[in-house]
């Protein structure tokens, strides 16, 4: 007898119903999320037969993986179906972890020939995936520190917010750990000023003097002596602190863009112009290296989430903006398309085109990343590098221009 299971995670433990081919009930219970729980879960889950399918509301974990590597056939379900099927079981809307699962695993029986379970990524891949959103959620936290560290500038000493481009760059930090308040860079002159930007690097285009002139030009606030100096205490602190996440980050980047050039998957993504090696990794990370994963490329945009939605009932018809999708892959493939337009003629033209009919830039990027998706889903179907000459529409763009000389 066919069982189908539905799990619904939890932070400490995880409601498990199975549900016969018949669509009852046969057994529920809650698995501990510890060793212990995790090994007895997966030991009582092996015992129902090779043909359990598993179903859970994420993708990806500590759980899935367990699951996947004992074996186990889990097929990930989308949160918005088990609440769009919760009215079908119940009259209220309410979740329950137990409702939840028993939804779960009725789904798999009914729906499961339309659902596909997941592979296992190779471990480069999974420590890639891992190095890549860690750098992301830091560089996350970077931009938030260095709001928060301009804020607190533009509440007593704008001029030095807007002395340097970046406020996050190692040159601004540095001046602002050494002088954190209006009072601590009164002395401060073009000598010192011509040597502090010597010996951090400066490469703007700014003489010292015309430097100096801009910070003194700046609005200078009210704040009392007491007042600057506790916020120049705070103005060191989130420096420091930056100054150290930034480097971190710096370090994390040269480990990822080392690591995605060996992989296979890594090297046919940065064949594709401008794709640079961090947007590469962010591509390559999300996904993987399963060729059976994706089984067309419109499936892939939708996962990419530059495939728009079409709503139509009678004779209204709307195409609207795509909530449910990989919201990481999303950002990689539209910050890729918008730097191949720089370096692909043929891109360019996608994204004018997209303009020339009132699309605002986002629009056109996301027109551009979905004609790029083509492209990109049969190189890494085919495991080849991106090649121009190979690209029909790039080809006959070319063959098209007129030619130096």
């Amino acid at each position: 007898m066919s069982f189908f299971v539905g799990l619904d995670w939890g932070g400490q433990s995880h409601a498990v119903c199975i549900v016969g081919a018949d669509g009852k009930i046969a057994d529920r219970f809650i698995a501990e999320h510890d060793r212990d729980g995790l090994a007895r879960l997966i030991a009582r889950l092996t015992k129902l037969g090779p043909e359990t399918a598993i179903a859970i509301e994420r993708p990806s974990g500590l759980l899935v993986d367990a699951l996947v590597e004992a074996g186990l056939a889990v097929v990930p379900i989308h949160p918005n179906v088990v609440k769009a099927c919760r009215p079908r079981y119940r009259a209220t809307a309410a979740k329950s972890d137990p409702g939840d699962a028993y939804i779960l695993a009725d789904i798999l029986r009914t729906d499961g020939h339309r659902l596909s379970a997941l592979k296992p990524q190779s471990d480069a891949v999974k420590a890639l995936r891992a190095l890549v959103r860690g750098r992301d959620d830091l560089v996350a936290t970077k931009v938030a520190l260095a709001n928060q560290l301009r804020a607190l500038l533009d509440s007593f000493w704008p001029g030095a917010a807007a002395l340097f481009a970046d406020i996050a760059s190692p040159i601004a930090l540095a001046f602002l750990d050494r002088y954190p308040t209006p009072q601590s860079a009164q002395r401060l002159g073009e000598k010192r000023i011509a040597a502090f930007l010597a010996q951090h690097h400066y490469c703007g285009r700014r003489a010292p003097k015309d430097v100096l002139a801009r910070l003194r030009a700046a609005a200078i606030g009210c704040a009392g002596e007491a007042e600057a100096e506790a916020k120049g205490e705070l103005v060191r602190a989130l420096a420091r602190t930056l100054e150290s996440l930034v480097a971190q980050i710096a370090k994390l980047s040269s480990r990822i863009e080392h690591d995605v050039a060996e992989l296979p998957e890594g090297r046919i993504v940065m064949s594709f112009p401008r794709a640079g090696k961090i947007c590469a990794a962010e591509i390559t990370a999300e996904l993987g290296d399963v060729r059976a994963r994706f089984q067309s490329e419109d499936q892939l945009a939708a996962e990419a989430g530059v495939a728009p939605v079409t709503y139509a009932s009678g004779t209204s018809r709307g195409v609207g903006w795509r909530w449910a999708c990989n919201k990481r892959l999303r950002a990689a493939v539209t910050c890729f398309a918008d730097n191949s337009r720089h370096a692909s003629q043929w891109a360019a033209d996608v994204y004018k085109g997209a303009r020339a009919r009132g699309c605002h830039h986002a629009h056109a990027v996301r027109i551009l990343a979905r004609a790029w998706i083509r492209v990109l889903w049969r190189a890494w179907s085919d495991a080849v590098p991106y090649d121009p000459a190979k690209h029909p529409a790039a080809r006959a763009l070319n063959a098209a221009s007129p030619q130096p000389g």
